[in-house]
């Protein structure tokens, strides 16, 4: 079983689902999420790394500055999972509204 993602993990693998740098991630996490998550360069770029490390990204190459990164299979994979597990999450919930 996988170790439950951080807000920031998940976010960054949906950002990566088309490939980009990270000033294009930040701006794309805020719209994914509708303004909700802003996430700055320090998580962003601490979190890269880590999931660079586990094999869930890809560097895909140096323009400038500016990093190019990918997801890979092995992302893709923990990516659905996560989803799933927060689908069961919320289906799990609904006993809440069975108190109103």
């Amino acid at each position: 079983m996988q170790q439950p993602m951080t807000e920031a993990m998940y976010y960054i693998l949906l950002a990566l689902l088309h490939p980009g740098h990270g000033y294009g991630m930040m701006q794309r996490i805020r719209e994914l999420s509708s303004g909700r998550v802003d996430m700055g360069p320090g998580t962003l770029y601490g979190v890269l790394n880590r999931m660079k490390k586990e094999g869930l990204i890809v560097l895909t190459g140096e323009e400038e500055r500016r990093k190019n990164y990918a997801i890979t299979d092995a992302g893709r994979r923990a990516l659905r999972l996560e989803y799933r597990r927060l689908q069961d999450m919320v289906r799990d919930g609904r006993i809440l509204e069975e108190e109103q």
